[in-house]
């Protein structure tokens, strides 16, 4: 075995064929996944994950790694591999009251599927466009809200379209994702490959579902094919027929399939929302009529209120993407800035998770309760602390003291958790203080 170096010389000559030959069909892929291939995707696979239809969890397929991995190697080449079907599960959606179905693929699945997402991601990472930051090397959720204020902050703001495209992952047409994937990839291992993927269905409490269209649940290529697709129904379309026809600035941030469109000019942006649902339509999508909406976003005058009402203009509404809520307010110096907080409905998403972990942990120790608690503020303060949200970030924490100490205090009847005792507690058990992570007035203090 060879190991991550000759993987990643393999993934560079792929990406570097692709780059330089942006409109050639690659007829010859698979030949690239060997052993040391698919042992480099087992390394870069999660295995804490739950197991999939046949039970199987990480550490039991890792007891005989090296023929478990040559015998799916060999029936991947082969053609043989059936794709399992993948088991649902439901979480919580929005506040709680509503669940999501989720997909949790076999362990060997998983892997497979990351190898030939590493392959195919050689390809098309010379095609994807900046506008898209979903589920992408090197490219974050934070650095797309961070384009979307530099852009709004650039443009003075303008008018925010907002798209809510309908049941994307499970409505994505199978005969379109294939004709686009012909126009890159037409290896015939990896394509047989992805079929069964997407004919594989879903289990269910003993039922077995095919779907005639959508993505595979819960797998890595998942994502990778819906950029894909995304890349063609949206990003070149706004970008090579859309912006060039328009009368005044406009951009695109879409993080998989959540994307807006800043516009400098009204009259564009009530065309382009116009154009959308033929646009999509053709792919076999739709957008979601209430959902997708147009949002003046003009940065408000300097005579408005501080309330952000402007009395020669549209008032300025605000809009949530990718977890944070946008809006104008005033800097210490009286002018205008784009500021970016949790949104109402993540915030009591994330407060309702940890009321119910107290609630279901109560009794475990302070000790672990601390330190699983700690991990979790931990964890909410790297994603939502960035400039601006501190606020948000205090409060969070101080709901989650409270959420703490009232079920420690049902624990037991007789041993009763005042906040005089709960904070002498603390002092034995702290949790971390609120903390902006990703500011930047930190880093430029340290710098």
């Amino acid at each position: 075995m060879q190991g991550p170096a000759t993987v990643s010389t393999k993934l560079r000559r792929i990406a570097e064929l692709a780059r330089n030959a942006p409109d050639m069909a690659f007829t010859s892929l698979s030949h690239h996944i060997d052993f040391d291939f698919l042992h480099e995707a087992y390394r870069r696979t999660r295995k804490d994950g739950a197991p999939g239809v046949d039970g199987q969890t990480a550490a039991q397929y890792a007891k005989g790694l090296e023929g478990n991995l040559r015998n799916l190697l060999e029936r991947f080449k082969a053609g043989t591999y059936r794709a399992p079907p993948v088991r649902r599960v439901h979480i919580p959606k929005g506040d709680g009251t509503e669940t999501r179905p989720i997909g949790i693929p076999t362990i060997e699945d998983k892997i497979l599927q990351r190898a030939v997402t590493m392959a195919l991601e050689a390809v098309y990472e010379q095609d994807f466009l900046d506008c898209s930051y979903g589920f992408r090397p090197k490219r974050s959720v934070h650095q797309a809200l961070q384009t979307l204020w530099k852009g709004a902050m650039d443009m003075d703001g303008g008018w925010v379209l907002e798209v809510d495209i309908r049941k994307f992952f499970d409505s994505l047409d199978h005969a379109h994702l294939r004709a686009i994937l012909d126009q890159r990839v037409r290896d015939g291992v990896l394509r047989r490959t992805i079929d069964k993927w997407l004919k594989a269905g879903v289990l269910e409490e003993g039922t077995l579902e095919i779907p005639d269209e959508g993505t595979p649940q819960g797998g890595v290529i998942s994502p990778l094919l819906a950029n894909v697709y995304l890349h063609t129904v949206v990003d070149t379309w706004f970008e090579s027929e859309i912006r060039p026809s328009l009368e005044g600035k406009a951009f695109l941030v879409r993080y998989a399939d959540d994307l807006v469109i800043v516009f400098a000019s009204v009259n564009d942006a009530r065309r382009v929302k116009a154009a959308l649902p033929e646009r999509f339509g053709v792919y076999g999508l739709t957008l979601h009529p209430e959902k997708t909406r147009l949002v003046p976003f003009r940065r408000p005058t300097y005579r408005s209120t501080g309330k952000g009402e402007d009395p020669f203009g549209t008032q300025p509404q605000d809009f949530d993407f990718l977890g944070f809520r946008h809006f104008w307010a005033r800097t210490r110096k009286g002018g205008w800035v784009v500021k970016q907080n949790t949104a109402a409905s993540r915030f009591r998403r994330a407060l309702k998770a940890v009321d119910d972990w107290c609630r279901r942990h109560r009794h475990w120790s302070l000790k672990e309760q601390q330190q699983a608690l700690a991990q979790k503020l931990r964890g909410h303060f790297a994603f939502y602390g960035i400039t601006g949200n501190s606020t948000a970030l205090s409060r969070f924490r101080f709901w989650v003291l409270g959420s703490w100490r009232r079920w420690l205090d049902r624990r037991s009847q007789r041993a009763r958790m005042g906040w005089a005792k709960f904070n002498a507690m603390l002092e034995r058990y702290p949790l971390p203080p609120a903390r902006a992570t990703r500011s930047v007035l930190r880093h430029a203090a340290k710098a």
